[in-house]
């Protein structure tokens, strides 16, 4: 006699569940699978045997990953070496809705393992009816377990997935794939919607890109002159070119346009004109990220290849598992499926068609290079893969075997060996590794500090704060100093030039040094004082009237020895 139990893991914990006997035929019929339904007739069939609740969320989440991956969790060991029943009469089968986790504990406990047929029926009941067969667990609280799972499972699953550095790529090189497609659409609309206003553009001028622009700053072709020609060559990047637009324009045979119409062309060109250059921008970005994921690929086979095969992959892990007659026909997999149902020749290469190299051979040699350009692929992927510091070392060297191998077609000359050309690869690469990790710990130790400044900082802001303050006013008296000596600088130029003009040179040295002398004394006066703002304010209104009451003196003094010789004469 069979004595079949149900494993069911829920977010709330693991179930056991004993069926009662139950033929597996009857299981079949229509009218007991709509039995399954009903809690009351369901719950005639199967009782619960054991219930384990998880502890924490954590918990339920270790034990969900462990699940999805087919390994048993030390809780899972644990809860059916407790409760499942070992006996010599009747056979123990346990039922498992995943098979992959079924084989795990297969090997694990030694039991028969069941995972299809009545298995799946009474799994898809106990599912419907799990709150009400654990006592104590109402409907609310497991679906609130469920999505609380739910929710730690799918963010950990994007947090920790292997391929999010390759997403990227992937994402973006299919964008710059579809940006091509549209720009050349538009651009061809922009010429059949401007050619009626002016045909001749399209003779001149055949990349669409300029075409946009042009079209977006010639406008009305009737409003061209001279004066526009600077701009036209700005555009053009050649001035027979913008001599031949402006020449054609004035001959031209295209219809008159009205205004509306015109800013209608204007707007769509400006419109493609963006696309070019945040396609150009995407490019760039696409080159950035290819040299932190993929160096080695990139300088081998080029960013936009190298995207379109981890792409063509899904991901680098995956073309990094590929080997090397995978990699030289990915991408022409309808060829080669066509060619062996037609049993005609296979293809020779895929998406690498497009390096340089292989439009570089000669005819007879495509297929030798493509087929050793896919191989230096494949250790090039590899390498990125599986390195921890991405360096491009190993990608130019694997490049230039791959010149060396054309030449070699070409001119018979024998190219080095590969273990020669990893040696110097391997040597030059730990050379770069060790300097970026040098610089990551250099930049590490300056983040550090900065912590620490800035906790410092923290604690002692209100100290700071009052030295800042008295720091502030001690620049204040200096800078207010400083506005006074020169007060007193020009008070003295203008004393010297009245003199100078009045009595000559001969009585300017000694008024010169009674002034300095009076500066001299109001600066120590001042810095003798208190540095509070309201007293600087008050000497500085006392130290301009006497440096003027100085010189006002100055003045009636030469007036009174002028009149006394005018008198004596």
């Amino acid at each position: 006699m069979v004595l079949l139990h149900v494993l069911f893991e829920h977010a709330a914990g693991y179930a056991l569940f004993a069926v009662k006997e139950v033929e597996e035929i009857g299981m079949l019929l229509p009218q007991v699978e709509e039995s399954v339904l009903s809690l009351a007739k369901f719950n005639s069939m199967v009782s619960l045997a054991a219930f384990f609740p998880f502890k924490s969320a954590q918990a339920a989440l270790e034990n969900m990953n462990a699940i999805s991956e087919g390994v048993v969790h030390a809780d899972l060991k644990l809860f059916l070496e407790t409760n499942l029943p070992r006996s010599v009469k009747k056979k123990a089968v346990l039922g498992v809705s995943d098979a992959k986790i079924g084989a795990a504990l297969q090997e694990e406990f030694s039991i028969s393992i069941q995972t299809s047929g009545v298995v799946a029926e009474i799994a898809r009941g106990v599912r419907l009816h799990f709150h009400a067969l654990v006592k104590g667990l109402t409907a609310q609280a497991a679906s609130k377990a469920q999505l609380g799972l739910g929710h730690s499972y799918s963010r950990a699953k994007v947090k920790f997935n292997v391929n999010r550095a390759d997403n990227m790529i992937i994402q973006s090189i299919a964008l710059l794939d579809q940006l091509d497609k549209d720009i050349n659409t538009f651009s061809m609309r922009v010429r059949e919607w401007y050619g009626y206003h002016f045909p001749e553009l399209i003779k001149i001028v055949s990349e669409n890109s300029m075409y946009c622009r042009l079209a977006q700053l010639i406008g009305n072709r009737k409003e061209l002159t001279e004066e526009s020609l600077e701009s036209l060559e700005e555009v053009v990047m050649d001035s027979a070119k913008a001599q031949a637009i402006l020449d054609a324009s004035r001959s031209s045979m295209g219809m008159d346009i009205s205004p509306i119409d015109l800013i209608n062309i204007e707007r769509f060109s400006n419109r493609v004109v963006s696309l070019a250059a945040y396609r150009l921008e995407l490019q760039e970005y696409l080159r950035s990220k290819m040299s932190q994921v993929a160096p080695n690929l990139a300088a081998l086979i080029g960013e936009v290849v190298g995207a379109r095969l981890i792409s063509h992959a899904g991901s680098l892990t995956n073309l990094a598992k590929y080997p090397a007659s995978t990699v030289q026909i990915l991408g022409a997999e309808k060829a080669l499926f066509r060619a062996l149902k037609t049993r005609g020749n296979t293809p020779k290469y895929g998406l690498i068609f497009h390096s340089t190299f292989i439009g570089r051979a000669a005819a007879k040699n495509k297929g030798r290079i493509s087929r050793y350009l896919a191989n230096k692929c494949t250790i090039a992927s590899r390498i990125d893969c599986f390195s921890e510091v991405p360096t491009s070392v190993f990608g130019d060297k694997l490049r230039e075997q791959v010149e060396e191998r054309l030449s070699f077609y070409e001119t018979g000359e024998v190219p080095r060996k590969n273990v020669d050309v990893m040696k110097e690869a391997v040597k030059e690469a730990t050379d770069v590794a060790g300097e970026i990790k040098r610089k990551m710990e250099k930049k590490e130790k300056k983040r550090k500090k900065r912590e620490k400044k800035l906790q410092e900082l923290q604690e002692n802001g209100d100290t700071n704060g009052d030295t800042k303050v008295e720091d502030g006013e001690a620049d204040a008296t200096v800078v207010k100093k400083k506005k006074k000596k020169q007060v007193t600088e020009e008070m003295e130029v203008q004393a010297e030039e009245s003199t100078g003009a009045e009595n000559g040179a001969g009585d300017a040295p000694a008024k010169k040094k009674k002034q300095k002398m009076e500066a001299e004394a109001t600066d120590n006066q001042a810095e003798g004082e208190t540095p509070s703002k309201k007293k600087k304010k008050r000497k500085a209104e006392d130290v301009e009237p006497e440096a003027a009451e100085v010189v006002v003196e100055a003045v009636s003094e030469k007036k009174k020895k002028k009149k006394k010789r005018e008198n004596s004469e």
